[in-house]
């Protein structure tokens, strides 16, 4: 850059000097020229040519010099440029929380390889994001704003709460789980709401999005409910409200509960849930207040058929809180 100054400065010494030189030049023809006037005798046609071609080119020196002076400065400019790039400032205040190049060593220029030129991390340390993965099933449901409940490993005891602040566009795909299907997640990023001032970046943590709530509502335990092919309904669901008889509903699954008689056996019911939360589901339509259902482990209500006899497990009685046991 101090090169570059120097230049600018000769250059425009040679404006200078260029500008005199064709002033000078100027006075001396228009001189000759007022002689000529006076007496034509005095000044030769040779002379008065040769003063006149003295301005020209004198007009040409000046303006080459003023072109090499405005490139000097053009080299000023990109020298001082290229000086202000050699200073990396950060685009944001924080803590550095990654070093990864120190005082001395040689910087990586980042044009092939990003992440050999990282020199350092800054982390805005007032602000604590976590990034999950949500199935495909489930990202459709999300919306920004929604509250999430967040456990953070390092403090396994706690629970904190965020909000979803981002939602990924694209999908991060996982590794393939056969041959031909794979599990496609898309990423969705929480901000944590008063963290404890302990946390750090790069900690692990898990989230429950709440997409939505629901207050005194009928529900049914999730071990309790079960899917059905229709053909195996047959003529039981053609008499329950809100449901399509077979040859309507071609092989479509029913999901549905086992409801208990007063003969204790049971007889499959299809119902409509809606949201669904940590052990229960909302109930829409198909059971009512008060009615008794099956649950249990996922395979036994699998294979449960239609009137089969079943009896209500007994509840041991917990002792007083002052008994011994």
């Amino acid at each position: 850059m101090q090169r570059s100054e120097a230049a600018v400065a000769s250059a425009r010494a040679s404006v200078a000097q260029a500008r005199a030189n064709l002033q000078q030049a100027q006075r001396n023809y228009e001189r000759s020229l007022e002689i000529r006037k006076t007496n034509a005798a005095l000044i030769s046609d040779e002379a008065l040519e040769q003063l006149k071609t003295a301005v020209e080119v004198n007009t040409a020196l000046l303006e080459s010099a003023s072109q090499n002076a405005d490139q000097s400065s053009a080299s000023l400019r990109e020298a001082r440029s290229n000086l202000a790039r050699t200073t990396i400032l950060a685009p944001m205040s924080g803590k550095i929380t990654r070093l990864a190049v120190e005082q001395g060593e040689t910087a990586v220029p980042g044009t092939f390889n990003k992440d050999a030129a990282t020199l350092l991390t800054i982390a805005d340390l007032s602000v604590f994001e976590t990034k999950v993965k949500v199935d495909e099933t489930d990202v459709a449901r999300i919306s920004l704003g929604d509250s999430a409940v967040i456990q953070i490993d390092a403090f396994p005891d706690t629970t904190f709460l965020g909000k979803v602040v981002e939602i990924s566009n694209s999908s991060v795909k996982a590794a393939a789980t056969t041959s031909t299907e794979q599990a496609i997640d898309y990423e969705v990023t929480i901000q944590l709401m008063n963290p404890p001032a302990e946390t750090r970046p790069d900690f692990s943590a898990t989230a429950k999005i709440v997409t939505d709530t629901r207050k005194s509502v009928l529900t049914i335990p999730i071990i309790a409910l079960t899917v059905r092919e229709n053909e195996a309904i047959g003529a039981d669901t053609a008499g329950v409200p809100g449901q399509t008889k077979q040859k309507e509903v071609g092989k479509k699954d029913v999901e549905g509960v086992f409801v208990v008689g007063t003969d204790n056996k049971v007889t499959f019911r299809p119902v409509k849930v809606g949201i669904a939360g940590d052990k229960y589901f909302e109930v829409v339509t198909g059971v009512k207040d008060g009615e008794r259902i099956v649950g249990g482990t996922y395979q036994a209500i699998r294979e449960l058929k239609d009137g089969a006899l079943v009896k209500e497990p007994k509840v041991e009685k917990k002792p007083d809180a002052g008994a011994k046991s």
